[in-house]
């Protein structure tokens, strides 16, 4: 096996319809900091937003390509369930439950998970989120140097038969959250969470490809049937933060996934730099894996490949980063292009509309 491990997600990359409405939702009501504004280098006729903690840091990053127009994607085997935000505790998670229900956007939960608290909703274009709680984590229920080595069966207070659903709908915060105050900021990708048609499969490949390790086989717990396994970088004691992948296993299941609106086009996972891509690139091809060339993205240098089930992944780069072409003090106030793109600005601009 490889001595390459991944530290865990560098971003997630999802499809909107309407850029400013995006930002609208991702910014204004959730707090995240836009930290570029540029266009789809494959496709310089639409939006990349990224928006980002602490200047956009690996592990907080999501990013949207604006394709007007696009049909309503489809979660399914070979794509992403929902994505995981993370907050401090479940105090901060229900002030989040009332500015969302006080704009008008539909919250299920706070849920018990056990290694987390949940709750969920949906972005204006349908992507599912979640915004789970840091712990109590993983080692509830295993020892923390022997995680994801038993099958865990969650209690029945867990699951849709045991809960009190009167208690968590009226769950909440009592007074109205104008405002995300610096306590309540979200906290980067607590997790992904996609589907699979074979676990074991899966699995091998998470873990032979990108050196990640299982960290608990459970069940699903809106649905006690399905079973769902953890992947993250473990060191045997301790799971580092924005590198949790679950997945949900649908064995036989020909309901795939379809990209469009509301979808997760890829995730990508943390390079420390270009050379130790390189190895990257150079270790997956050894596997058999079908892998791009390196892509220059400017901000930062990517590899393409997919899952065994036809998941889009990348391997980027942790830098040079969204500084590299405006004050880190202004990331996102500005249309950023790539230098080759400079010269057609005013038609590219003519094409976009205008941000706030």
């Amino acid at each position: 096996m490889s001595d390459l491990i991944t530290r865990g997600f560098h971003h997630i990359t999802m499809v909107s319809t309407d850029a400013p409405r995006t930002l609208a939702f991702y910014r204004d009501l959730l707090g995240l900091d836009l930290v570029k504004k540029t266009v789809n280098f494959d496709d310089p006729g639409a939006y990349h937003l990224y928006f980002g903690e602490d200047g956009g840091q690996p592990g907080t990053i999501l990013t949207f390509f604006e394709w007007p127009g696009s049909r309503r994607g489809r979660w399914g085997v070979g794509g992403i369930h929902h994505l995981a935000l993370g907050v401090k505790d479940r105090h901060t998670q229900l002030l989040w439950k009332r500015r969302l229900t006080d704009a008008g956007v539909s919250v299920t939960g706070p849920l018990d998970r056990g290694y987390f608290t949940s709750i969920y909703f949906a972005d204006p274009d349908g992507q599912i989120l979640e915004i789970a709680t840091r712990g109590p984590g993983y080692a509830i229920d295993e020892p923390a140097e022997a995680l994801g080595e038993e099958l865990v069966k969650p209690p029945t207070e867990r699951l849709p038969e045991g809960r009190d659903e009167a208690a968590i709908e009226s769950a909440t915060h009592p007074e109205p959250v104008p405002e995300v105050t610096e306590a309540m900021r979200l906290q980067g990708i607590h997790h992904i969470t996609g589907i699979t048609g074979d676990l074991d499969a899966a699995g091998s490949f998470y873990e032979e490809a990108l050196g990640l390790r299982l960290v608990k086989k459970t069940y699903n717990q809106d649905d006690a049937k399905t079973k769902h396994y953890f992947w993250a970088h473990y060191d045997g004691e301790e799971v580092g933060a924005h590198s949790a992948l679950t997945l949900f296993g649908w064995p036989g299941s020909d309901y795939m996934a379809r990209g469009g609106a509301g979808q997760t086009h890829h995730i990508a996972f943390r390079a420390a730099d270009a050379e130790e891509q390189l190895r990257w690139r150079e270790h997956l091809q050894g596997l058999g894996v079908d892998v791009t060339p390196v892509k220059d993205r400017t901000y930062f240098q990517s590899i393409y490949f997919r899952a065994p089930d036809g998941l889009l992944l990348e391997i980027a780069t942790d830098g040079p980063g969204f500084a590299l072409d405006e004050p880190a003090d202004a990331l996102g106030r500005e249309l950023k292009l790539p230098d080759w793109l400079e010269p057609r600005r005013d038609e590219i601009q003519s094409t976009l509309t205008p941000l706030g």
